[in-house]
């Protein structure tokens, strides 16, 4: 077994752990504010691609995934995972007839005597496009010298009048240029175009192009461009205009009421959505509030979904009805963070928490390994009180279309949070702020016994049974292709 050393200057400043591969083991990283070093070894690995495994470690819970499945459906269920995530690949990376793209990584050669692109040359499917910057540096001998372009995805051509003596290949795959004069070379090659064939909506092309004893590589993007979708905030920009409340509820009506009446009193006309799941629905008959009746326990997640679906503002700002506004919610701060930055999403803080945590993923070859941490990567440039980070508390300002575009996945009824950023790892960039906060409605026992058995019922609910806890971890193994997590 290869060995790594981490040599942390002040234990006291650790703050989180990281696993590193190294050949057929894992090491596990203390990263503090200040760096860790390691034994050099020409056969360390930073990042494995075949492995990944959750080490066990103090205070960390593991779950192995296959634990959580039943032997007996195990072979046909990997079977079944490994089927689903070849045709997300396809999907997500881009395909063709000849399979899966993943751009190799491309080392430039010393002293290449080339001129050619290395980014920003983009092409719509089936438009043309003329490729810049190709030239050839060195002289050409006076025999006649041969370049060749290769494309893979597309067709070449020139724009330059020239006889098929000199330019063969129009409008084929591969263009060949044979002359023994660099200026016309040169004149040939400003003006080579580039075809799309294949309508896609994301690939790349290696188009290479080859030149006596050089190879370079040019990375030819295929994208078509989407429309944008636009939210209009009205001429007066007011938060009523910007942001929905959305919530969930279930039985405890005495809480929602109070939540809506304290939103009330600093936010007098904004709208509030309620999900509403309750086994006998109540009338909540509120200026601007839309109750939305679903089936008996159709759960946390759909109840989210059903809410933002009907959201029609640019932002929502996602609550639970147990809540309580104060003078310290100031939504319009969150706004701005969201408007101020490429963020997605930015939570707030809950009674002075505000629960952000990093989510850090490992791929092998079969699988991956999550681990959650929290904490925050880094400060928010000119938001001197927000971090950026991976999930946040149930207490956050979202892009309503893009939460729409990761989605609650509606199979996790019960207690179920972090799963969204999971799903939204790689899709959705989230903050944190601590300066934005709410408060949370006491749990002191009521004197009203109707408020008391409805607390009761409602406690039934609350937590998840063993089984569910199964159902979750079996489906983040298939969903999510995770072999194990700590946290």
């Amino acid at each position: 077994m290869m060995e790594c050393v981490c040599v942390v200057f002040d234990l006291a400043r650790i703050t989180h752990l990281y696993y590193i591969g190294l050949g057929d083991s894992c090491c596990v990283l203390a990263q503090a504010d200040l760096p860790c070093f390691f034994t050099f070894s020409s056969l360390f690995r930073l990042a494995p691609k075949n492995q990944c495994e959750c080490a066990i470690a103090r205070n960390l819970k593991v779950y192995q995934m296959e634990d959580y499945i039943d032997k007996k459906d195990l072979a046909s269920i990997k079977q079944r995972r490994k089927k689903e995530f070849e045709h997300y690949q396809k999907r997500y990376i881009g395909s063709s007839s000849e399979g899966v793209f993943i751009p190799d990584i491309i080392i430039a050669k010393p002293n290449l005597p080339l001129s050619y692109p290395i980014q920003g040359v983009e092409v719509m499917p089936l438009h043309t496009i003329v490729i810049p910057g190709i030239l050839v540096l060195f002289p050409v001998p006076r025999h006649q010298m041969q370049v060749i372009l290769r494309a893979t995805l597309g067709t070449l051509n020139t724009l330059a009048d020239v006889s098929e003596d000199v330019v063969s290949g129009r409008g084929e795959k591969n263009l060949i240029i044979l002359t023994s004069n660099v200026e016309l070379l040169n004149f040939i090659l400003q003006h080579v175009t580039y075809t799309s064939v294949v309508y896609q909506l994301s690939a790349v092309d290696m188009v290479s192009f080859e030149s006596r004893h050089h190879v370079a590589q040019i990375p030819v993007i295929i994208r078509q461009p989407s429309l944008p979708k636009l939210f209009d905030p009205g001429a007066d920009r007011k938060i009523s205009s910007l942001v929905t409340i959305t919530t969930k509820t279930f039985l405890r009506y005495h809480k929602l009421r109070i939540f809506i009446k304290s939103v009330r009193q600093y936010y007098p006309d904004i709208k509030i959505i309620v999900a509403d799941d309750s086994n006998i629905p109540q009338k909540i008959e509120e200026d601007n509030v839309e109750h939305y009746i679903m089936p008996f326990g159709k759960g946390w997640f759909a109840g989210r979904n059903l809410a933002i679906s009907q959201v029609t503002t640019k932002y929502y700002l996602w609550v639970d009805d147990d809540f309580l506004f104060t003078e310290n919610t100031k939504i319009e701060k969150l706004v701005d963070v969201l408007e101020g930055t490429n963020l997605d999403m930015v939570g707030g803080s809950v009674t002075g928490n505000t629960y952000s945590f990093q989510l850090l993923y490992e791929q092998d070859d079969d699988s991956g390994c999550l681990h959650l941490r929290y904490g925050s990567f880094h400060k928010l440039e000119e938001f001197p009180n927000c971090v950026v980070t991976s999930g946040v508390v149930n207490f956050f300002l979202g892009h309503t279309d893009k939460s729409r575009h990761v989605g609650y996945d509606p199979k996790l009824q019960r207690v179920a949070h972090s799963e969204f950023f999971m799903d939204g790892l790689g899709v959705l960039l989230v903050g944190s702020c601590s300066d934005v906060s709410i408060a949370h409605q006491g749990h002191d026992p009521s004197s009203d016994p109707t408020i008391t058995k409805v607390e009761k019922e409602y406690q039934k609910y609350r937590a998840n049974t063993q089984a569910q806890v199964h159902f979750k971890l079996a489906l983040h193994y298939f969903k999510n292709r995770l072999k194990s997590t700590t946290g």
